[in-house]
Formats: structure tokens, C-alpha cells, sequence
């Protein structure tokens, strides 16, 4: 049990990376005053964890009714992983961030702690695609809300890191978050087991 919960922790503590986050947080904040800046830090990783909870208790449900299987999705959820892997070791992903985040911004976003902050930067497509595919792997009982723990902690690590968002910033520098992002790239190399387990379900479901 304690080797699941920490593998679904690092899992998405990867795919999340709340210390990258900073800077598209300062992005996404920059011109507002200190107390507006602490409320979206707060606010914004409790959106993300609350859509990421109930992704966790109906998600199963969910690919029942539209007849996807647990197989097809962790196949195509650890193809999706593995293109935020590519991405974080060969892209900007950190600057793209970034730079959407100040794009929200000038365009007068209402509520930058709903997007882009909590969507689609906590709560993206590959946080969504980890956290149904880790609940797949728990199905219900203690293993359930053990990923559901799990979701929690990780999104407050990232109320951790926007409130200490200018401190780490000046920290890593574009350097070292450049070094970092590529690094946690390379970790998610985790997605290919997701692959591979889908594949040998449907194996192993074959007469």
C-alpha cells in the first residue's frame, strides 16, 4: 500500500510540477497587489484539487458509460504522458506556460485562479489522464482514497509554491527551471508502464 501511494505521488508530483508553476503564477499575477496574489494562490490549487477529487470518483464511472475500457485508457493515458514527457524534455513547456499565463493576464482574464491557473496548468489533460488512470489502478476502498490524498498533497505543494513564487523564481532563474522541467521529463519515463500494462490486459483478455 505505502509502495502504490508514493508511486502515485511522484507520479503526479511530476506531471504537475508545482515548482515550475511559479513562474507562470508571477506571470499570471503580475501588477496585482500582495493580498489579491495570496487569494489566487490559495483559491486556484483548490479548484485544481477539487476537479482532480471528483475526476478520481467518477472517472471510472465516466469510461464505463462511454464503454472505454481501463486497458484502452491507460494506453492511451501513458501516450499522453509520454507527450508531456517529450514535451518538458524537449520543448518551452515552462515558458509556454508562462506565456500564457501573461497572455490571460492582458486580456483581462476575470478570475486567473480558474484559468490558467487551476485549468489547464494543475488540472491539464496530463494531471486528468494520471488521476483517472491511477483511480483505475486503485478501483474503490483504501486505494482510492489513498489517490485521493494523493491529489490533495500535490496540489498543496503548488499553494506552497505560488505563495513562494518570487522567492523560488530568483532561485532556479530561466536556467535552472529550464534544467528542472527537463529532469522531471525525463522521470516520467513512468508513462511507458501505463503502455504496457494496457497492453497486457488486452493480452491477457484475449481467448
Amino acid at each position: 500500500m505505502l509502495d502504490f501511494a508514493l508511486s502515485a505521488f511522484v507520479t503526479l508530483l511530476l506531471v504537475v510540477n508545482p515548482v515550475g508553476l511559479a513562474p507562470a503564477f508571477l506571470a499570471a499575477t503580475g501588477g496585482m497587489p500582495d493580498k489579491v496574489k495570496r487569494t489566487v494562490a490559495l483559491r486556484a490549487p483548490l479548484i485544481a484539487a477539487s476537479i482532480l477529487v471528483v475526476i478520481a470518483l467518477v472517472g471510472n464511472w465516466l469510461l464505463r458509460q462511454l464503454g472505454i475500457g481501463i486497458p484502452a485508457f491507460q494506453i492511451a493515458g501513458g501516450l499522453l504522458l509520454f507527450g508531456v514527457s517529450y514535451q518538458m524534455m524537449f520543448g518551452d513547456r515552462p515558458h509556454r506556460e508562462a506565456r500564457e499565463a501573461d497572455k490571460a493576464t492582458s486580456e483581462h482574464a476575470s478570475d486567473v485562479a480558474v484559468f490558467p491557473l487551476a485549468i489547464p496548468m494543475m488540472a491539464g489533460p496530463g494531471a486528468i489522464a494520471t488521476t483517472l488512470l491511477l483511480a483505475g489502478d486503485a478501483g474503490y476502498g483504501a486505494r482510492l482514497a489513498l489517490i485521493i490524498a494523493v491529489v490533495v498533497s500535490v496540489c498543496l505543494l503548488c499553494m506552497l509554491c505560488f505563495v513562494s513564487a518570487s522567492l523560488i523564481a530568483r532561485t532556479l532563474g530561466r536556467t535552472g527551471n529550464a534544467v528542472l522541467s527537463r529532469v522531471l521529463g525525463m522521470l516520467l519515463a513512468y508513462s511507458v508502464q501505463f503502455v504496457i500494462n494496457g497492453i497486457a490486459a488486452v493480452r491477457a483478455s484475449l481467448p
